[in-house]
């Protein structure tokens, strides 16, 4: 080995690692580990805080350029594995938490505020409580802050989060029977629209395709790409073609079998037809159709 390769080894080895931390719930941020740890996957490590030290689990060893996803300027550091006293602590926090949540309601209907409480969340060190909750409005919730600032002797912290949010932290099981997607890996929330279950031909009906908070059913992107692409091999529904003085209506596409099913414009029987064999019939009689479907070499 050279020297310009031991060079090159010894500054990777003098690399530090990156991970992906998980809190309470769904909360993860990002940390670096400068100190090259032996730390493994579900391992509990304390961590710098914003504001002291607090406690998650590894989730991730993760590449350096994610780094950039972090809401820090600088990046916070892997401190050491969590000692038995420390996870000891977190128990007693976790058990806090419930009372906290419990003055929190108390607090909130003392005020008249229009707002759910949802969680609660202590930081590790005890130097911050964070209350997450939901509002259809902006509410003022400065008194209350000073009521729990004067209760709990430490720096408060109201978040608001959206109904997708809570569901994520409260979690749940899906109608698939599975555990909700937004509780156990999904970190971002998309916008979903009825269009989607128009593209993939379910009834429009929001009572069936919305989820435990009320929006619809984050899986129904995970398909939408394959739908997007299929459609456009497909001519659009109820659409009419002629082959000689007869003319057809597309009735229904099927996109995994790649038939389609027409019906006369003059009867009511229907009629499957693979898409291959629908090219062959209807495309070159349809010249508007045929540059769309055929290959160059067949037109």
């Amino acid at each position: 080995m050279n020297n310009v390769e031991k060079q090159a080894g010894a500054s990777s080895a003098n690399r530090p690692n990156y991970y992906l931390v998980q809190f309470k719930r769904d909360r993860v941020d990002y940390f670096i580990d400068r100190n090259h740890l032996p730390l493994r996957k579900k391992a509990w490590v304390v961590v710098q805080a914003e504001r002291g030290r607090d406690i998650g689990r590894i989730k991730l060893h993760i590449p350096e350029e994610h780094m950039v996803q972090s809401q820090h300027k600088y990046p916070l550091e892997i401190l050491h594995e969590a000692k038995p006293e420390e996870l000891e602590l977190l128990t007693q926090n976790r058990s806090r938490e419930n009372e906290i949540f419990k003055t929190g309601k108390e607090l909130i209907e003392f005020r008249g505020l229009d707002m759910k409480l949802v969680d609660v969340e202590i930081q590790f060190d005890g130097n911050k409580i964070t209350f997450y909750f939901t509002a259809e409005l902006r509410v003022d919730f400065r008194e209350l802050v000073k009521d729990l600032a004067a209760t709990y002797r430490t720096r408060i912290e109201l978040r608001q989060i959206g109904v997708r949010d809570e569901t994520k932290k409260i979690g749940g099981l899906g109608p698939c029977g599975l555990e909700l997607c937004c509780a156990s890996w999904l970190r971002e929330f998309k916008p979903i629209s009825t269009q989607y279950a128009r593209d993939q031909n379910l009834a429009v009906n929001p009572n069936k395709l919305s989820g435990p908070c009320g929006r619809l059913f984050c899986c129904l992107d995970y398909e939408q790409e394959f739908y997007e692409g299929a459609r456009s091999d497909f001519p659009q529904e109820q659409q009419v073609f002629t082959d000689g003085d007869e003319k057809y209506i597309v009735v229904k596409l099927n996109f995994f079998t790649n038939e389609i099913l027409l019906k006369k414009t003059d009867s009511d029987g229907i009629i499957p037809i693979s898409l291959d064999d629908f090219r062959c019939k209807f495309c070159k009689k349809n010249n508007e159709w045929l540059e769309k479907w055929l290959p160059k070499s067949e037109q």
